[in-house]
């Protein structure tokens, strides 16, 4: 059941990942810049977007596994939790990156996707010591 949660999760940060990449190409041929970010400021934000989205994406995916492997002693809710948060993080600090600099989106992601850490960090720490795993 647990490994079901993850994949939710996984899968829409994959095709996160995936919309980034493509945005960055189209930015690309639009701008004509075939490597680099050409010194466009457009072009910049996306690269960072889709960068700082590959940044973050793969720890906390492979934390959300570390988690349902660790099923029974996980509760469902702290998955859910840190998979949401660090779903809802990355989209709203791409958003906020792509509109421009600093700006509620990329703030409230950032926070979101740090929660998510936090969450994954300190339950595989929490439940590494249980004795029900």
């Amino acid at each position: 059941m647990f490994v079901k949660i993850v994949a939710l999760y996984a899968g829409i940060n994959i095709l996160l990942l995936l919309g980034l990449a493509f945005a960055t190409a189209r930015t690309r041929q639009r701008r004509r810049v075939v490597l680099g970010d050409g010194g466009d400021e457009v072009l910049q934000r996306m690269v960072r977007a889709h960068g700082n989205a590959a940044e973050y994406i793969p720890a906390g995916i492979a934390g959300l596994i570390l988690l349902a492997i660790m099923a029974p002693a996980t509760p469902a809710w702290l998955i859910h939790a840190a998979g949401l948060s660090l779903t809802a993080g990355r989209i709203l600090h791409a958003a906020g990156l792509i509109m421009g600099p600093l700006n509620a989106g990329r703030v409230i992601g950032i926070l979101l996707t740090m929660a998510s850490y936090a969450l994954i960090g300190g339950g595989l720490i929490l439940l590494s010591m249980t004795e029900r795993f």
